[in-house]
């Protein structure tokens, strides 16, 4: 949408004068109400810009001809090309401005990051194609006010947004004629949201399965198999099976809220992850006997010393040890390693665990410590599997300051690698 060039070139010099400060300050103005509705971090600098635009344009007379009044509302309605622009690209989250015909007026660079390119003069409804977003524009616009919304943008990587719709303050006490659409991402606390839904969604489900086998074979045993021994041995053992099931379940949700509740208590003992590690090996070897696998580790010479809290630890790496026993596929053996690696000005140790089973798809490994997650459900709870194990794992690395990496080729089998800063003179470095 084009707009009228304006004429001030044909006013004197001193009105020209008058209405460009008036200008400025109706921008400095403007800037400041939008920093603090929006919080940003500047007011002060935004007030003393405000106060020098003040203190200048009070030098001048306060009595202006009517034909410098005219020369002014033209230099105001041409103001979103100007003076907002300096505005708008100050403010680091996408911003948009629309007039209240909904039209785009302007977008600084940050919406063409975020939503690619928008073309300055089209309808809003082109571009976000929202009704819930749309509706809460229309509704600012009609009232002269402010409002919000939720925006989702789909694609592969999808995005979700919060929008705040705010007037922007017009001249003389005039209706506002622009607004401005402010984008935050809340894509972390929206996937937050969506995983803790999904969380409370299958605890229920894990907990109300193996319930209602055991509520089921009760009544059976207390009508028809009353008498048949036979039957009630079989149906107790089943019923032993699945209490197991749900005792295994609620450990691991009470390890999950200790674990929780202790992650931002600082860790202040040193672990030697090489004595850890032994000690892991000798206690998880009944249960790599018992899955028909070899669990090999060949500890390295001397120390490997981190800041960590020895029980959490251990749980990791049973944790890790079991799920290549249990899912190695029969790769006959599992190996542990101990090495440590440096990247610019960090050192750090990496714990592996490697299996030779067949693998994990690709397109699973990304979620599999989201909890009650499941390559293959069924196979995972005929292997007494909870879908917690790596969730309680990711849980304590972070605690730790350290990450868990996965590598997975189909056919050949997996790695899980604990990385932990390591300790340099009793500190971290």
């Amino acid at each position: 949408m084009s707009l009228p060039a304006s004429r001030d070139k044909d006013l004197p010099p001193y009105e020209t004068t008058t209405s460009s400060l008036r200008v400025f300050i109706v921008g400095a103005v403007a800037l400041i109400g939008i920093a603090v509705f929006f919080h940003e971090a500047r007011p002060i600098a935004l007030l003393g810009l405000a106060a020098m635009a003040l203190v200048t344009a009070l030098q001048r007379p306060r009595q202006l001809p009517s034909r410098s009044r005219k020369a002014s509302a033209r230099t105001f309605s041409l103001w979103p090309e100007t003076a907002m622009k300096a505005v708008v690209e100050a403010i680091a989250e996408p911003c948009i401005i629309l007039d209240r015909n909904l039209m785009l007026r302007y977008a600084n660079q940050q919406v063409g990051a975020a939503f690619g390119v928008v073309s300055l003069g089209d309808s809003i409804a082109l571009r976000f194609r929202s009704p819930e977003l749309l509706a809460s524009i229309e509704r600012a616009v009609k009232s002269a006010g402010s409002g919000r919304a939720q925006y989702v943008e789909r694609g592969p990587a999808a995005r979700a947004w919060e929008v705040e719709i705010s007037p922007v303050p017009a001249a003389r006490g005039e209706d506002p004629f622009f607004f401005l659409m402010l984008f935050h991402d809340r894509t972390v606390e929206h996937e937050v949201e969506r995983m803790r839904s999904d969380f409370v969604a299958n605890a229920s489900h894990e907990l109300r399965t193996p319930l209602a086998s055991v509520i089921g074979f009760i009544e059976t045993l207390q009508g028809p198999a009353r008498d048949d021994p036979v039957a009630r041995e079989k149906f107790l053992g089943v019923m032993h099976d699945q209490a197991r099931r749900m005792s295994r379940l609620i450990d691991d949700l009470m390890s999950l809220s200790r674990i929780e509740m202790k992650r931002h208590i600082p860790i202040e003992t040193r672990v030697d992850l090489n004595t850890l590690l032994r000690e892991t090996c000798e206690m998880m070897a009944p249960l790599a006997a018992e899955s028909g696998v070899a669990l090999e580790f060949e500890p390295p010479q001397g120390e490997f010393l981190v800041l960590g809290e020895r029980d959490q630890l251990i749980q990791v790496f049973s944790n890790l040890i079991e799920n290549a026993c249990k899912y190695g596929d029969s790769g006959e053996r599992v190996v542990l390693s101990l090495s440590a690696g440096r990247n610019r000005d960090l050192s750090y140790y990496d714990v592996s665990v490697r299996d030779f089973g067949a693998g994990i798809p690709a397109e699973h490994v990304p979620r599999l410590t989201e909890r009650f997650y499941r390559v293959d459900a069924g196979r995972s709870k005929a292997r007494r599997g909870t879908g917690l194990g790596l969730s309680i794992v990711r849980n304590i690395l972070v605690r730790h300051r350290a990450e868990l990496l996965i590598e997975s080729e189909l056919g050949k089998g997996s790695v899980f690698t604990a990385r932990l800063p390591a300790l340099k003179d009793g500190r971290s470095f």
